[in-house]
């Protein structure tokens, strides 16, 4: 039942994303008019009397919707998206680039050619079937994981080997570390390391979107480890009191670096705080990019339609390390990882699913799997070579007129090089015309 609400268009799907606590009262309202003047009239919420004395504990979980299982095929055929093969293609090729993209990058931290670097392993369905659910205008606000949501929006193996390498041709000039992508262009704004900062701030954004009777909608990207910061709650609060379109997404791959979920928190996981703060809620298999896609397009529908906020939880698993500062063997089995790397990977239940519906084959996977590694292996060539930014650079874009604070620390840095220079690799900066 609760599946088959999402694909038949938001009138009803609405049943399924209302948080149950709201489901509880209009029912109650309803069922009990005839004693209206009985019920209680406190303004700080609203319920029935009783005079059973019981303390209230969630039971049951939220269930999490699906659409294909494990091995990739469809569960119920009434939820199947119904794509065109070139969108599911296209959707595949994004997945299999971002995981080679991810192979080769985190090889070149290991050999020291970049400093840092974030794998996406295991939460590639959760970037592809959300980006695709959303519309290019829409404002996303990512945490650090989101690589893919870029990929489908056209973000180029060279703008993302630029910025990994910090060289002259990166949006930012070097000056944020590897992984902290951005695009204007893309409506994606750029990540910042502080954790859940972006979570209020999408808010705020969203608020200024429903002014402005803009037809956006604002996306937000977390994992359950940010859930835990103070700034999570205040962001569910307010976009829940100020009523915005924001979609909440939540990544819970089961750590945060290396604590478990089980030590994070209690209660119903993230999705189970939704209906608290009267957010419409759902969770989603985050492995399976049909369920993804679906729930993220139902959530978007409904948070335009109805100027609320909506919490989507997708249940994933993290395969690789949290970073290259990171061995996860030391919390966690290396048995553990390869069993999900094994049985529930995003890329093979795609693949599958493809080839059961006869739009792949052998030849296809293989020359796809070289074209793409190919495709990466020429981007980071090329910005290998670049040379990083001037660094003069450092000093500008700040404000539009240089201050004289700003004025004078840079003649006192260019004085220093003068005097030094043979202590500096000022070969390999960019030399301005």
């Amino acid at each position: 039942m609760a599946s088959r609400v999402i694909s038949r268009g938001v009138k009803v799907s609405q049943r399924l994303l209302l948080p149950f606590s709201f489901r509880a009262n209009v029912k109650s309202r309803v069922g009990a008019l005839s004693h209206m003047s009985d019920l209680p009239m406190f303004p700080g919420a609203q319920s029935q009397w009783t005079e059973k004395l019981e303390f209230s504990i969630r039971e049951n979980a939220i269930p999490t919707y699906r659409v294909t299982d494990r091995r990739g095929m469809v569960v119920d055929h009434l939820e199947e998206p119904q794509l065109k093969p070139e969108t599911v293609k296209r959707m595949y090729y994004c997945m299999k680039l971002l995981n080679i993209m991810d192979h080769i990058l985190y090889e070149s931290q290991r050999q020291g050619r970049i400093s840092f670097y974030m794998t996406n392993y295991g939460e590639e369905a959760t970037h592809i079937g959300s980006a695709a659910a959303l519309t290019d205008d829409d404002l996303v606000y990512g945490q650090y994981r989101e690589a893919g949501v870029l990929v489908w929006r056209g973000f180029s193996l060279d703008e993302f080997m630029n910025q990994c390498y910090g060289n002259c041709e990166d949006g930012g000039k070097g000056r944020q570390m590897p992984i902290h992508y951005g695009s204007k262009r893309l409506n994606f704004v750029t990540i910042s390391s502080p954790l859940a900062t972006q979570i209020p701030q999408a808010v705020g954004a969203a608020y200024a979107l429903k002014r402005s009777s803009d037809d956006k909608c604002v996306i937000v990207y977390f994992g359950e480890g940010a859930a835990s910061e103070g700034d999570c709650h205040a962001a569910f609060n307010f976009a829940a009191t100020l009523n915005c379109p924001v979609i909440f997404f939540c990544r819970n791959n089961g750590y945060a670096i290396s604590t478990p979920s089980s030590e994070q928190y209690r209660g119903d996981g993230i999705a189970g705080r939704g209906p608290g703060y009267g957010i419409a809620t759902v969770r989603v298999d985050g492995n399976d990019v049909f369920a993804v896609y679906n729930a993220t397009k139902a959530a978007r529908k409904y948070a335009l339609e109805n100027s609320k906020p909506v919490l989507l939880e997708a249940m994933t698993y993290r395969v690789g390390h949290h970073s290259t500062s990171d061995d996860s063997s030391a919390y966690r089995s290396v048995e553990e990882a390869q069993k999900w790397n094994e049985t529930d990977y995003p890329i093979s239940r795609l693949h599958n699913y493809m080839v059961s519906k006869g739009i792949w084959s052998v030849e296809e996977e293989n020359k796809l799997t070289a074209d793409i590694k190919k495709e990466v292996l020429s981007a980071f060539a090329r910005a290998e070579k670049l040379p990083k930014p001037n660094w003069k650079e450092m000093f500008s874009d700040v404000y539009s007129e240089m201050p004289e604070h700003l004025t004078k620390q840079m003649k006192m840095m260019e004085e220093h090089l003068k005097k030094y220079k043979s202590e500096y690799p000022v070969d390999q900066f960019k030399i301005l015309s």
